[in-house]
């Protein structure tokens, strides 16, 4: 939403009345961005009424989405007002955008942007144009693949969408993920060195870097033991969230993931939301095409929104 002082512009009115542009609330979260971004992607633009840079970025905003002619929605979220989404996707700083699809998000960045980035970042997400079109198509391909354990296969398509965009931020980051699947660790962080770095922070980069994390965590206890100790006594939330760390740092993101969801599931908010940001972390280790990460998302999501 802008912030309308003396003499100040008035907000655009064309996306809003094709109902491109919105805002919309917690409560309504599932309508507006998660169910709609099925149909045509969505930008959330989290933002504040004391947050300078969102004044500049949201009209930018508003004036793009209204320029790409349907390919994208806009839903603006005030924080102040409505702190639970953000809390769930680590909103730490405002401007904050997330881009839907799908029902999940699949891109974002912080901060203001010029308008010529704004229009780069809306153009990928409405998959405008043949070539973006056919390396988008390789790289959910690698994923998928990735995902169904083919990792060769995978390697293949990542590379064929490298070839064609030297500097695609999720191809790189998937054939990170594949030297890193393959136990070449070495590999996987030279590729990752070598994503601009207006990049970085892309989505997929991160969930590899969060890979990489957790594989510098050593379980400091035994898994059975602590399997035991949950079956004990399955209320305490802190053995069970102990478990669910040493099940992550052996690599095994299913049952962690699984634990964490029992543990959201009986109280969402325990330990200041410890469970649910740990989770998100496991999504980003395992990638957004993992069956970790889908089954997981839809889990959370009826969980919090019931």
């Amino acid at each position: 939403m802008q912030i309308i002082g003396p003499g100040d512009p008035a907000p655009s009115e064309t996306g809003a009345q094709d109902g491109l542009i919105k805002d919309s609330s917690d409560q309504a979260f599932m309508a507006d961005v998660v169910e709609a971004s099925k149909e045509t992607p969505v930008i959330v633009d989290f933002w504040a009424p004391w947050c300078g840079p969102c004044k500049q970025l949201t009209p930018a905003l508003e004036k793009a989405v209204a320029a790409a002619g349907g390919k994208v929605k806009l839903v603006k979220i005030n924080v102040d007002e409505n702190p639970g989404v953000a809390q769930q996707l680590r909103v730490q700083s405002i401007p904050t955008i997330y881009a839907f699809s799908d029902g999940q998000p699949v891109d974002g960045f912080q901060g203001a942007l010029p308008e010529s980035q704004i229009a780069e970042f809306i153009e990928r997400l409405g998959g405008q144009g043949k070539q973006a079109q056919n390396v988008d198509a390789l790289v959910a391909r690698g994923n998928e693949q990735l995902a169904a354990g083919d990792t060769a296969g995978a390697a293949q398509d990542f590379a064929a969408a490298i070839q064609a965009d030297p500097e695609h931020a999720g191809a790189m980051a998937g054939l990170a993920r594949c030297y890193l699947d393959n136990g070449d660790r070495a590999k996987a962080e030279e590729i990752l060195q070598a994503i601009p770095p207006d990049k970085q922070n892309d989505a997929a980069v991160q969930g590899v870097r969060a890979a990489l994390e957790l594989l510098d965590e050593t379980p400091d206890a035994d898994l059975q033991a602590l399997a035991d100790a949950v079956q004990a006594n399955p209320g305490d939330h802190q053995k069970r969230y102990d478990y669910a760390e040493a099940l992550a740092a052996s690599g095994k993101l299913q049952g962690a993931a699984d634990e964490l969801l029992t543990i959201i599931g009986d109280d969402k908010d325990w330990n200041e939301g410890a469970a649910r940001q740990r989770l998100l972390t496991i999504f980003e280790a395992a990638g957004p095409a993992s069956e970790v990460t889908k089954q997981g998302r839809r889990r959370l999501s009826s969980i919090l929104f019931a």
